[in-house]
């Protein structure tokens, strides 16, 4: 599966993540993403409320990554954004 990042998530990632011990669980997190967006480690699940529309994966017990898949074919997934459950709900 093709992945993108959206402009916001690039720069949460550099602000939140990036340089941090969690930054290589995120890259390999995100491997699994790309091979099964469902592999039950990810605990991949569809918002509600005002975030209905998106989805979301986690990289631990409290980091999340926002996303949604767009319709065209082949389907890609646009990460929008990363942080602790707080930041991103």
């Amino acid at each position: 599966m093709e992945v993108s990042f959206s402009d916001a998530f690039k720069k949460t990632f550099k602000k939140r993540i990036k340089s941090t011990t969690v930054e290589p669980e995120f890259w390999a997190r995100l491997e699994l993403f790309i091979i099964d967006p469902y592999d039950s480690k990810l605990k991949t699940h569809k918002l509600s409320g005002k975030l209905k529309g998106l989805s979301s994966f986690s990289l631990d017990y409290n980091l999340r990554v926002i996303f949604y898949f767009t319709k065209e074919k082949p389907t890609k997934a646009v990460l929008i954004d990363i942080g602790n459950h707080d930041e991103v709900y």
